[in-house]
């Protein structure tokens, strides 16, 4: 069998028997539901209702970091862009980019890791498709995935809907995957045991989406918490006030930034929203946000402001900084 193998051959991508007993063997055993049969070249979504779907493409490294690997990120990462658009994800599609040489013990981590992500997020992996590629071509291993979801018809968002003086709220501790991330990499000769906050975002939007007031969601991913600020900004046209002191920072993520000089509110999160509200609901939707215990950190950070374009921090010594909007890339392939 071509799972005897203790690394990942071209000849698991030729189309061959290599290539059908990896598909099977390991893919279609561990990501097995009802949907999906890795004989046909295409699936059935048995879906009713406004579809939402949405790509994603997932290069972080190292592939395995504390809190979570590659695997599950491609997971959270696709549903969160269906959660916070107001969808519940229903079915993904799988594409996998391996490199030769790559140790067959660890892809089957990876999926592994995935099985278990796509479960707990309700959602079925129905189709995909394998690829191999020579050494030095790929980091270990490229995912792409496909998301589809239904939207839920509480979900009125737009940067149309959003007003002066609505809230800007946040689900919980920024950074913490940028700076886990960083530290697996060991570039920095630092060590500690940081987790990533990657997680499935949908127990809270499921949460928010009972509020009409909700404006808005998005997960900060890539750019983090003052990236998704400035988006904002530019499509509303408004400004933006945020309070440093509102910011909740994990004690181990600030002194990661501390030492080497990164801003928290730029790193990565996979497991946090943003969000915008009307100030009528806020304190009903973050108070279920901690009772229920998905949030327990959530709060408001700031508010929309009436004209400017600006996003300003307000400093904890009663000061006044514009956040710029991000140009260099501090920390590449992080999901």
């Amino acid at each position: 069998m071509a799972l005897n193998n203790k690394h990942i051959a071209l000849a698991h991508g030729n189309g061959g028997r290599y290539m059908r007993e990896l598909i099977d063997d390991l893919f279609g055993s561990r990501l097995a539901n009802p949907h999906l049969d890795t004989s046909l070249d295409a699936a059935v979504m048995p879906l009713t209702g406004d579809l939402l779907v949405t790509t994603d493409g997932f290069t972080v490294q190292p592939l395995e970091f504390p809190g979570g690997n590659i695997g599950s990120l491609a997971i959270h990462g696709t549903v969160n862009d269906l959660a916070v658009s107001g969808a519940t994800p229903r079915f993904l599609t799988l594409n996998a980019f391996l490199e030769d040489g790559m140790e067959m013990a660890l892809l089957t981590r990876l999926v592994d890791a995935m099985a278990a992500a796509a479960r707990d997020c309700g959602v079925s992996i129905i189709a995909g498709d394998t690829k191999v590629v020579g050494r030095g071509e790929c980091g270990g291993v490229y995912l792409a995935t496909t998301g589809v979801g239904i939207r839920d018809p509480r979900a009125q968002l737009g940067f149309s809907r959003i007003r002066p003086d609505d809230n800007i709220i946040i689900s919980g501790s920024v950074g913490a995957h940028g700076a886990a991330v960083m530290l697996a990499r060991e570039e920095f000769g630092m060590h500690g045991d940081l987790q990533s906050d990657a997680a499935s975002l949908l127990p809270v939007t499921q949460t928010l989406l009972a509020y009409p007031g909700l404006r808005f969601m998005r997960d900060p991913t890539r750019g983090g918490v003052a990236t998704v600020l400035h988006e904002i900004a530019r499509c509303t046209g408004m400004g933006i006030e945020i309070r440093e002191s509102q910011l909740p920072v994990n004690d181990s993520v600030a002194a990661v930034c501390e030492l080497l000089g990164f801003d928290p509110l730029y790193l990565a999160c996979e497991g946090r929203l943003v969000g915008v509200i009307d100030p009528a609901d806020t304190e009903a939707a973050l108070d279920e946000l901690r009772r229920s215990g998905v949030a327990p950190d959530a709060r408001v950070i700031g508010r929309m402001v009436d004209g400017g374009g600006d996003v300003v921090l307000e400093t904890e010594l009663g000061g006044q900084r514009i956040l710029d909007e991000l140009e260099d890339d501090p920390l590449p392939r992080i999901c």
